[in-house]
Parts: C-alpha cells; structure tokens; sequence
C-alpha cells in the first residue's frame, strides 16, 4: 500500500511520524514538496518517505490520500486532480464537508474525514472519523484511538474542542513561566508542570468511564488550594469563557 500525503504541514508531519514508528503495513510514502523544511527532514528520517515532485504524482501513485491543507487552499486544488475511484481519501480539512468533497474529487471513491492532532506522532490521541469506515478506523487505532461519527453535524463538535488544544498549552506556558518569575529553573519548571498535567491527564483517561465531575471534587479539601484554585478562576468566569469560546469557534464551523 502506498499512502500519499497532500500538504506537509504540522498535523500532516506528525502522521506521518506516527505511521512510520508503527506496525501499520506500507510500501511507501508520497509527501508534497510544499513545505520543504518538513519534507527533507521526513524524508531524511524515514526510508519509506519520498518527497513527490508534484501533487499529481501522489494522486497517479498513492492507493490512500490525505488531504492536510489548509480550507481555502483545498478549495482551490482538490478540484483540479483526477482521483480514482479505487483511492481512499481521508481528509484532515476541518471546513469542507463531506458533500463538498465529493463535489470536488467528482469519482466515487471511499472518503472519509478525520481530525488527528499533533500526538498522534506519539501514537496517542483520540481520531474521531466520518462516515464510519472499518478500514479506516483499523488503520488510525494503530496509532492512535479511533472515533467513529455517525453525524457529520456533530463531528464539528469534535473539531470545536480541537480548537482549544493551543490554549491548553498556553495555559502550561503561563504556569511554567510563573515558576520562573520565581527563581525555578526554567528545565525544572517545564519538567514539573508537563509531568503533572500528563499526569492529571492519564489518570482522567483511567476514570473516563464517570463523570469527571468526582475528580473536581476528590482533588479539592474543604478550605485547600485546590478549591481556592476552582472557586476564583469560577468567580472570574475563567470557565464560562471557555465554553463561549468553543460556542464561538461552533458558530465559525457551522457557517463553513
């Protein structure tokens, strides 16, 4: 199976790095010359990886495509390239519905949307996909956790809380910059916050089964720092501007 990737981006990269470094079965992978400081760098790292001299030389040698531009960038050239119906297309374009894409690639070929994020290099990280694709699905568990939609309407939920993953690691930043406001080394300080948010994390996964609402309230003591911690950000609307924010970004892909 030859895999083909349409853009070199940041997403694109850390797929790649995590096909790569799995047991996923593949004979080569195509990448765009778009970006050329990612591309030598993969190609230079993976045997298997191979920069395409064009987009439409993935599209003729590729079984699987992904398309990992931008939204205004693929409304402009997934129209121009000739897929086969044969081809799987997975797409990581977060504002092109799955009727739009079908529109565009004009053959009757399998396509699926995906939205991986940058840990998937990690083999980590949850793939929400639609439509449900056994293939597809196989194919992402192996580098990461595979969740399929049945609804592409709600499948933009999913892309609304992707959007905080920037603001996430804001937040460590802040925290980690604050450490060394205070005299900790800043290698000391990233070492302590990133660890215990991996582990804050971990520990959620573990008990993602119930409401997390117990975790909230089995790391707080009456009068403790950690309901010090909930209660102000609470009080300064910390977390309802969260929530407004991700009903913001909801709005923006509704109107996509």
């Amino acid at each position: 199976m030859k895999l083909g990737f349409i853009g070199t981006g940041k997403i694109a990269s850390s797929v790649i790095l995590g096909i790569c470094n799995s047991k996923i079965s593949f004979s080569k992978v195509l990448i765009s010359p778009r970006n050329k400081y990612i591309a030598k760098k993969l190609e230079k790292k993976f045997k298997k990886v191979t920069i395409a001299k064009d987009n439409h030389e993935i599209i003729d040698k590729c079984n699987w495509i992904f398309l990992s531009v931008t939204p205004s960038v693929g409304e402009k050239i997934i129209k121009e390239f000739k897929f086969k119906a044969s081809q799987t297309i997975v797409s990581f374009i977060s504002t092109i519905t799955l009727k739009e894409l079908k529109k565009a690639i004009k053959v009757k070929a399998k396509i699926v949307r995906a939205i991986p994020l940058p840990p998937i290099s990690l083999k980590k990280g949850p793939v929400p996909i639609y439509p449900p694709n056994k293939k597809v699905r196989d194919f992402f568990n192996k580098i990461g956790t595979t969740v399929e939609i049945k609804n592409e309407r709600l499948s933009k939920n999913f892309w609304s809380t992707s959007g905080i993953m920037a603001s996430y690691y804001e937040l460590l930043r802040v925290m980690i910059d604050w450490l060394v406001k205070r005299g900790i080394k800043r290698e000391n300080a990233q070492k302590y916050i990133t660890s215990l948010f991996s582990a804050l994390s971990e520990d959620a996964v573990v008990n993602s089964k119930k409401d997390l609402k117990h975790l909230v309230k089995e790391s707080q003591t009456p009068k403790g720092l950690n309901e010090q911690g909930v209660k102000e950000l609470t009080k300064a609307g910390f977390y309802k501007s969260l929530e407004t924010t991700l009903n913001n970004i909801n709005k923006r892909l509704n109107k996509s």
